[in-house]
């Protein structure tokens, strides 16, 4: 399973970029198959950021945050203007880290310490993007996540060959949208797979 935590640098990205050698599941989507055995992943939809040998890590989003608020947190991070022009979406991004925020979000906004993903997709954790979005700018989509999602050295690749795991294509209606409740379902729709077929022992889809 995804790991609990542990100690990470201070760049945008727990993780470097894969090798475009070697086979990569970022920039698509993971959905827990009905079969997880960990409560914390259970029908979750996580958009994968980085996957190398070194590991992978990744946004959980379909656990909305009722609190704080994205006025709270702006608040809280003195920043300018409160109430905001506009906010973002805020989701429990994993467990990992989960006092760190991280922006997942469209790249038609990105800066210095952002990471691009494949996908039209970037990650970034500078309070830039949050001043940016509260003054009414920033990018077109995005979500705040608080925390992440980590695997370990060949982890993640484990975890597929167990099935514990669908890939798909990541959808950005699904990631960015505020139906939570419909994210898991719609993710397995992109496969065409109905979640009441499949079992802990199926293969990928």
């Amino acid at each position: 399973m995804p790991r609990k935590s542990s100690p990470r640098p201070s760049s945008v990205s727990p993780l470097p970029p894969a090798d475009p050698k070697e086979t990569s599941l970022a920039g698509q989507v993971l959905i827990a198959m009905p079969s997880m055995g960990d409560a914390r992943f259970s029908q979750t939809v996580i958009y994968l950021c980085a996957h190398s040998r070194d590991g992978a890590m990744g946004i959980v989003v379909n656990r909305p945050l009722a609190q704080p608020s994205f006025d709270d947190l702006l608040k809280q991070l003195k920043i300018d203007p409160v109430p905001p022009t506009r906010s973002i979406l805020l989701c429990s991004g994993g467990p990992v880290e989960n006092g760190r925020g991280f922006v997942l979000h469209t790249t038609d906004w990105t800066d210095g310490a952002s990471l691009k993903v494949d996908g039209g997709l970037a990650l970034t954790a500078s309070l830039d993007i949050l001043k940016a979005i509260a003054e009414g700018g920033g990018p077109q989509k995005g979500i705040l996540a608080l925390g992440y999602a980590g695997w370990g050295p060949g982890q993640l690749d484990s975890e597929m060959q167990q099935n514990t795991w669908l890939s798909a294509p990541a959808d950005l209606g699904v990631i960015f949208d505020a139906e939570y409740e419909t994210k898991w379902r719609r993710a397995m729709a992109v496969l065409h797979v109905d979640p009441l077929m499949l079992s802990g022992t199926a293969g990928r889809a």
